[in-house]
Protein backbone atom coordinates (compact mmCIF):
# COMPACT_ATOMS: atom_id res chain seq x y z
CA UNK A 1 0.00 0.00 0.00
CA UNK A 2 1.03 3.66 -0.43
CA UNK A 3 -0.28 6.64 0.86
CA UNK A 4 0.06 10.33 0.04
CA UNK A 5 0.03 13.23 2.63
CA UNK A 6 0.04 16.50 1.19
CA UNK A 7 0.80 19.90 3.60
CA UNK A 8 1.61 22.97 3.66
CA UNK A 9 -2.12 24.69 3.13
CA UNK A 10 -3.17 27.84 4.99
CA UNK A 11 -4.67 31.24 4.73
CA UNK A 12 -2.80 34.05 3.52
CA UNK A 13 -2.92 37.20 1.85
CA UNK A 14 -3.29 38.09 -1.83
CA UNK A 15 0.59 38.79 -2.50
CA UNK A 16 1.58 36.21 -0.06
CA UNK A 17 3.37 32.98 -0.61
CA UNK A 18 3.09 28.78 0.30
CA UNK A 19 4.60 25.94 0.00
CA UNK A 20 2.63 22.75 -0.45
CA UNK A 21 4.32 19.34 0.15
CA UNK A 22 3.30 15.76 -0.90
CA UNK A 23 5.24 13.01 0.71
CA UNK A 24 4.74 9.37 -0.94
CA UNK A 25 5.38 6.49 1.58
CA UNK A 26 5.32 2.48 1.27
CA UNK A 27 6.37 0.03 -1.56
CA UNK A 28 7.60 1.95 -4.23
CA UNK A 29 9.41 1.03 -7.03
CA UNK A 30 8.79 3.76 -9.22
CA UNK A 31 7.09 7.14 -9.29
CA UNK A 32 6.00 8.43 -12.83
CA UNK A 33 3.99 11.61 -13.10
CA UNK A 34 3.75 13.78 -10.19
CA UNK A 35 0.79 16.32 -10.01
CA UNK A 36 -0.91 19.22 -8.03
CA UNK A 37 -4.94 19.58 -8.43
CA UNK A 38 -7.18 22.37 -7.03
CA UNK A 39 -10.70 22.26 -6.31
CA UNK A 40 -12.91 25.27 -5.47
CA UNK A 41 -16.10 24.64 -3.88
CA UNK A 42 -18.87 24.05 -6.03
CA UNK A 43 -16.16 23.40 -9.03
CA UNK A 44 -14.43 20.22 -10.90
CA UNK A 45 -10.91 19.48 -9.55
CA UNK A 46 -8.55 20.68 -12.39
CA UNK A 47 -4.72 20.16 -12.86
CA UNK A 48 -2.54 22.64 -11.90
CA UNK A 49 0.92 21.97 -12.44
CA UNK A 50 2.46 18.26 -13.41
CA UNK A 51 5.98 16.98 -13.23
CA UNK A 52 7.80 14.01 -15.08
CA UNK A 53 9.78 11.40 -13.83
CA UNK A 54 12.47 13.39 -16.07
CA UNK A 55 11.83 16.40 -14.46
CA UNK A 56 9.84 18.11 -17.32
CA UNK A 57 6.91 20.31 -15.85
CA UNK A 58 3.75 21.38 -17.14
CA UNK A 59 1.49 24.21 -16.00
CA UNK A 60 -2.15 25.80 -16.16
CA UNK A 61 -2.07 29.29 -17.63
CA UNK A 62 -3.82 30.47 -14.65
CA UNK A 63 -0.66 30.00 -12.24
CA UNK A 64 2.12 30.25 -15.03
CA UNK A 65 4.86 32.71 -13.57
CA UNK A 66 3.75 31.99 -10.40
CA UNK A 67 3.85 28.29 -9.16
CA UNK A 68 6.55 26.08 -9.27
CA UNK A 69 6.24 22.24 -9.19
CA UNK A 70 9.51 19.97 -7.56
CA UNK A 71 10.26 16.95 -6.44
CA UNK A 72 12.85 15.44 -4.70
CA UNK A 73 12.96 11.61 -5.42
CA UNK A 74 15.38 10.85 -3.07
CA UNK A 75 12.56 11.66 -0.51
CA UNK A 76 9.65 10.67 -2.88
CA UNK A 77 8.36 14.04 -2.41
CA UNK A 78 6.26 16.60 -4.61
CA UNK A 79 6.52 20.35 -3.78
CA UNK A 80 4.66 23.73 -4.99
CA UNK A 81 6.11 26.58 -4.33
CA UNK A 82 3.19 29.12 -4.60
CA UNK A 83 3.98 32.73 -4.87
CA UNK A 84 2.08 36.26 -5.70
CA UNK A 85 -0.92 34.49 -4.40
CA UNK A 86 -4.88 35.27 -5.34
CA UNK A 87 -8.44 34.77 -4.28
CA UNK A 88 -9.08 32.60 -7.31
CA UNK A 89 -6.42 30.16 -5.95
CA UNK A 90 -8.73 29.76 -2.89
CA UNK A 91 -9.62 26.12 -3.03
CA UNK A 92 -8.25 22.69 -1.29
CA UNK A 93 -4.91 21.49 -3.80
CA UNK A 94 -4.57 17.63 -3.65
CA UNK A 95 -1.57 15.62 -4.61
CA UNK A 96 -1.45 12.66 -7.43
CA UNK A 97 0.94 10.24 -8.36
CA UNK A 98 1.68 7.37 -10.98
CA UNK A 99 3.35 4.69 -8.52
CA UNK A 100 4.90 1.29 -9.55
CA UNK A 101 4.86 -1.22 -7.06
CA UNK A 102 8.07 -3.24 -7.09
CA UNK A 103 7.36 -6.51 -9.04
CA UNK A 104 5.16 -4.96 -11.36
CA UNK A 105 4.64 -3.13 -14.82
CA UNK A 106 1.22 -1.44 -14.43
CA UNK A 107 1.06 2.14 -13.33
CA UNK A 108 -1.31 2.81 -9.95
CA UNK A 109 -2.40 6.39 -9.24
CA UNK A 110 -2.72 7.53 -5.74
CA UNK A 111 -4.12 10.93 -3.94
CA UNK A 112 -3.64 13.05 -1.48
CA UNK A 113 -6.02 13.86 1.29
CA UNK A 114 -5.84 17.11 0.01
CA UNK A 115 -4.69 20.87 2.02
CA UNK A 116 -6.41 23.79 2.22
CA UNK A 117 -4.91 27.32 0.64
CA UNK A 118 -7.36 30.30 1.54
CA UNK A 119 -6.27 33.81 0.30
CA UNK A 120 -8.02 36.42 1.17
CA UNK A 121 -7.70 40.16 3.06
Amino acid sequence: QVQLVDSGGGSVQPGGSLRLSCAASGSISRINDMEWYRQAPGKQRDLVAVITSGGITHYADSVKGRFTISRDNAKNTVYLQMNSLKPVDTAVYYCNAGIIHYGFTQTKYYWGQGTQVTVSS
